[in-house]
């Protein structure tokens, strides 16, 4: 008895060890499964409120030194999918932004983080804009844990430039995906 008790112990340890392992996590408390007129752009033919949403993230690497969000349209129809947002440089020890940092004028992201441009040739935040009758489109926001405290990089860096370094220094990323249409 004490060994079949020892070996169901040591399974539920192991169990526990192996499949019950934090992993890296992204959420918020603005979005369910849908965005909102509050998240759409506004111009572009859209008159939304184009705030971004509150983000939150836990159980980055350890080795994680700095943290970068974008989001990104795959459906928009340019052949090429459509960058809404693009922030780097985001200190290790923040795992939150809060409703509206991504407009600029706000100052609510945290200190050294940067915006660069979006396909709307904009830096900040911009919201969802689909097409009208064009369906749904998935809106994909990721956070990205770096193994560098800085890209080096700036403000004018366009998407596919973050996106490279950012390739080239991810640690782990995490994803949620919300939907809108017009």
């Amino acid at each position: 008895m004490k060994i079949a008790n020892f070996i169901i112990g040591l399974f539920l340890l192991l169990s526990t060890s192996i499949f019950g392992q934090n992993t890296f996590t992204l959420s918020s408390k603005d979005l369910g499964g849908e965005t909102t007129k509050k998240h759409e752009f506004n111009g572009f033919g859209c008159d939304g409120e184009n705030q971004s949403p509150q983000l939150f993230w836990k159980n980055a690497p350890k080795e994680t030194k700095s943290f970068a969000i974008t989001m990104y349209d795959p459906d928009a129809p340019t052949g090429s999918g459509f960058w809404h947002w693009v922030v780097f440089d985001i200190p290790s020890n923040i795992n939150e932004l809060v409703t509206s940092a991504g407009n600029p004028t706000t100052d609510l992201l945290p200190k050294g983080a940067i915006q660069s441009l979006t396909d709307y040739g904009i830096k900040g935040f911009g919201g969802p804009c689909p097409p009208v009758g064009h369906g749904y489109h998935q809106y994909i926001i990721t956070v990205y844990a770096l193994k560098t405290d800085k890209l080096g990089l700036d403000e004018n860096a366009t998407p596919a430039i973050v996106g490279f370094n950012l390739w080239a220094n991810t640690l782990a990323k995490a994803s949620i995906i919300a939907y809108y249409k017009r």
